[in-house]
């Protein structure tokens, strides 16, 4: 079932077939677009959030929308009708350092919204090894591991290399000239030396943390555990 509201075509269905609402990219909509189609969610009883919003969008959206939570680092804005699942499992979401924390937070923030317990492990970049090596214990168990970073990109490597869990990497738009706006980190990342590392697109938060969360589900749903969506 959709809503026509001309601009925009609000899919219902999605919660039935991926077990998640439909995702507001907030980047090039108006204020007033996004009011509407989280209006739309919300009145088919589905929590709306939308991603990569800026304050002076997320201010205009509270005007009209005064329960609507926003969360400024990971730019993702909120409008809850239903409660959220519960979080089981864990993700651990990993970055570079403290330029990376919008996209893991991103990420971190997407995940916990489908249903994964997340474990933050920030600012452990390969320039102080120890940082990460003194931290191995947080994200053994973890049921997939999302590690964003910008310049060269080499965290990902590192830590496909030091677990037996599904690594996902999130190249960032982080670095000098040479970095190309994030080019660099993500041809670094897709010539891993660590097999098995999965990469997605430069700054793509969001995408790391629904793969991530859909993992994480699927851990669930073999140990017999009962999944809600959101």
């Amino acid at each position: 079932m959709n809503t026509d509201l001309h601009f925009a075509k609000s899919d219902y269905d999605r919660q039935q077939r991926r077990g998640m609402p439909e995702v507001i990219y907030g980047a090039g909509k108006t204020a007033p677009q996004i009011v509407a189609i989280m209006r739309a969610l919300n009145a088919a009883g589905q929590n709306a959030f939308a991603t990569r919003v800026t304050p002076e969008q997320a201010a205009a959206v509270q005007a009209e929308l005064p329960g609507a939570v926003y969360h400024e680092t990971a730019r993702i804005l909120a409008s809850d009708v239903a409660p959220l699942p519960e979080r089981r499992g864990k993700v651990a979401v990993l970055c570079a350092g403290t330029s990376d924390l919008p996209v893991a937070e991103e990420c971190a923030l997407t995940a916990e919204r489908l249903g994964a317990a997340v474990e933050r492990i920030y600012d452990v970049g390969v320039a102080g090894l120890h940082r990460l090596l003194s931290r191995l214990e947080r994200f053994a168990d973890a049921r997939a591991i999302v590690v964003a970073a910008g310049m060269e990109g080499a965290l990902p490597s590192v830590v496909g290399g030091l677990t037996d869990k599904p690594v996902i990497a999130v190249p960032t738009s982080i670095g000098y000239g040479a970095s190309f706006q994030g080019l660099a980190a993500l041809l670094g990342m897709l010539n891993s030396c660590a097999s098995g590392v999965t990469v997605v697109n430069i700054d793509n938060g969001f995408g790391a943390g629904v793969a991530a969360a859909l993992i994480n589900r699927q851990c669930e749903e073999g140990r017999g555990g009962e999944v809600r969506a959101p």
